[in-house]
């Protein structure tokens, strides 16, 4: 069980009063009296020139007394049971079901109010904009890309989760059901209803695990794939799911501790991200375009693509050679649905059998331009398997390498037709840019990205230290938040700032998954690190919006993240975002500076957030604090659809 909660940070209160008559009678206890009543002025002296209004705004901001909305508890002094002191404790847990009315906070009138957006942004994805995508070109899919809006386009306005919205269910139930109120469409259990996709059945759906190309599920499917290559072993733990759907072969990858990283357009398949994001599963919105996909070279032990509609052999190879880009050195590329089969097929598949044979020897082509070795084909199913290091392949073959480039650079970065080249190595034997250990020992081994010294900075000891830090800093949250130690209470998590993971691997015990975002604007690029570690995450800006729905996160980490964006983009834009990410009843720790997280707390309760500021692990002497806190429960109101449909 977590401890009692330390106390909250509340710069006005003071120390409990105690006998003190005695004191001043010793003159060696007098001394030392003036010497810290000095020092004090002199420190009081220094902050003022530093920052002349912070202990005004301070004094402003933080009440000494209890919200109305949360729940007090007075802590007694152990050793003066007569004196007491009184502190507003955060309610982490969840209570609102489908019938449960909004609950309002009133914020001070002094605080800049966000009120509700219209509830047509319910599913509003700022740089997924639909109507926005349809200026774009559509050759490519470009419309499909991010574009985000403008800054005097940013809405100032509280994104709501729609009626009747209740907490999904707890993992692994969630897995195979979600709310029919989270994600009120049944466009798809129309759509892929001989596919086994989804069904609506009650005030919920159920997802039986189908896939286009698997419909007696993706376990059986999986199944299929373990006997052609090693799924238990520990050597494939990340994976990238292009096109995925439902991302039902990423679900079910988790029982075999393989983490794959889901993504799929906006498009006419309806709310499938959203739908995959409901059951727990990571996923972005993305599409492969014309920009690389926000990761770093060789993060992936495994790519798949089942039917998912990717032209691979179009445009010169070059959706094959950016998942080249991101599939570590002898990592596999899956491939079922077409043209893999065609003969069997291709009249089911309503294309010319010519078409087909044609797709299929342009795959097979450029398959061979990037060196690739074709492992297995074996009824729907073929493998293609990267080489370990490009030794042979610069010897022998003529396939165009990249000229230098850095092949972790990927956020708005054009894609390109030449092969980027892996880690020199000295013989054909050598896995390039270094072997990464088995999971589960891949996490906590020294990645090679940072024995080999390509990370500027990052040492052994820093991850060794990092890991440290981390394991202290989670038992700490969890004396503010216990809801962190209670299992299946968080299962969807984001940390906006990762650095090596150490938040996230910190966690890996619970039935949880976390996000781990590197940045772009961090003075370290360390995601490759985060990902030889097996974990997963992406880059990002926090000047703009995620690539991904509104509700998606049960719990948000932000670590130093308003000061590396103090100056770039305004606070109040991250903190909407932030909002529009989190469920309602959704958690929040953001770590910085007091005075940074003074300016967080007025944003966080015009927001209608409960939050607290609370002291560093390491006590108050410590200019970083941490602020708590908690999305209260709102929806929009009901629609008279909805009132026509209960009466009836």
């Amino acid at each position: 069980m977590a401890g009692p909660s330390p106390p909250y940070y509340t710069p006005l209160s003071k120390p409990p009063a105690a006998a003190a008559t005695s004191y001043w009678k010793n003159p060696r206890l007098y001394s030392l009296a003036v010497v810290t009543i000095l020092c004090s002025l002199s420190y009081l002296f220094g902050a003022w020139q530093h920052g002349g209004a912070s202990t005004s705004i301070v004094r402003a901001t933080i009440p000494c007394f209890p919200s109305t909305n949360a729940t007090t508890k007075t802590h007694s002094s152990p050793s003066l049971s007569s004196t007491s002191t009184t502190t507003t404790e955060l309610d982490f847990a969840t209570h609102h079901s489908a019938e449960d009315g909004a609950v309002a906070a009133v914020p001070e009138e002094t605080i800049k109010k966000y009120p509700p957006c219209d509830i047509k942004y319910s599913e509003y994805t700022p740089c997924e904009d639909t109507n926005r995508s349809l200026k774009f070109d559509r050759d490519r899919l470009i419309y499909r890309e991010r574009h985000c809006p403008e800054k005097d386009e940013l809405l100032k306005c509280r994104v709501p989760a729609p009626h009747g919205y209740r907490n999904p269910f707890k993992w692994p139930l969630s897995r195979d059901l979600v709310w029919y109120a989270n994600v009120p469409h049944k466009e798809l259990t129309v759509e892929k209803a001989v596919q086994n996709w989804i069904r609506y059945e009650g005030d919920r759906f159920k997802f039986p695990g189908g896939g286009t190309m698997f419909p007696n599920g993706a376990g059986a499917y999986i199944d299929d794939i373990g006997k052609l290559i090693n799924l238990k072993d520990g050597s494939i733990r990340t994976a990238i799911d292009t096109g995925c759907g439902v991302a039902s072969w990423g679900a079910y990858l988790l029982s075999r501790n393989i983490l794959a990283m889901s993504f799929a357009p906006r498009d006419t398949h309806e709310a499938q991200v959203q739908f995959a994001l409901e059951r727990g599963v990571p996923t972005l919105i993305g599409v492969i375009a014309s920009k690389r996909l926000p990761y770093p070279s060789r993060s992936f032990d495994m790519a798949h693509c089942s039917r998912c509609l990717i032209p691979w052999g179009q445009y010169d190879g070059t959706y094959l050679i950016e998942v080249d880009r991101v599939l570590r050195p002898g990592g596999y590329w899956i491939l079922s649905g077409p043209p893999i089969n065609w003969k069997n097929h291709w009249k089911g598949w309503q294309r010319t059998a010519e078409d087909l044979n044609a797709e299929q020897m342009q795959i097979e082509n450029i398959t061979k331009s990037l060196c690739w070795k074709k492992l297995v084909v074996k009824g729907d199913i073929a493998i293609w398997q990267k080489p370990t290091n490009h030794f042979h392949c610069k010897k022998f073959h003529k396939t165009p390498f990249c000229p230098a480039q850095d092949p972790d650079k990927a956020w708005y970065t054009d894609l390109e037709t030449c092969l980027t080249p892996l880690p020199e190595v000295s013989n054909n034997e050598e896995v390039a840019g270094g072997e990464l250990e088995k999971w589960p020992e891949r996490l906590n081994a020294v990645p090679p990205r940072i024995t080999r010294r390509t990370v500027n900075g990052v040492t052994p000891e820093t991850l060794q230290q990092n890991s440290r830090l981390w394991k202290k800093r989670i038992s700490y949250y969890k004396t503010v938040n216990n809801q962190l130690g209670q299992v299946g209470r968080y299962r969807n998590i984001l940390d906006m700032n990762a650095f090596l993971g150490g938040f996230a691997g910190s966690l890996i015990e619970d039935p949880l998954w976390v996000m781990n975002i590197v940045p772009v604007e961090a003075k370290v690029n360390t995601l490759g690190v985060i990902y030889e570690r097996g974990l997963i995450g992406a880059y990002h800006s926090w000047c703009e919006a995620m690539s991904t729905y509104p509700r998606t996160y049960d719990l948000i980490h932000a670590d130093a993240v308003f000061t590396l964006y103090k100056n770039r983009c305004e606070m109040e834009d991250i903190m909407l975002e932030m909002d529009r990410i989190l469920r309602p009843e959704g958690s929040l720790i953001i770590r910085d500076d007091v005075e940074i997280l003074v300016k967080v707390k007025r944003i966080a309760d015009g927001l209608n957030w409960e939050s607290n500021i609370v002291d560093h692990e390491d006590g108050p002497l410590e200019r970083e604090k941490l602020l708590f806190a908690v999305k209260l429960y709102w929806t929009a109101p009901a629609s008279s659809d909805q009132d026509e449909h209960k009466t009836s």
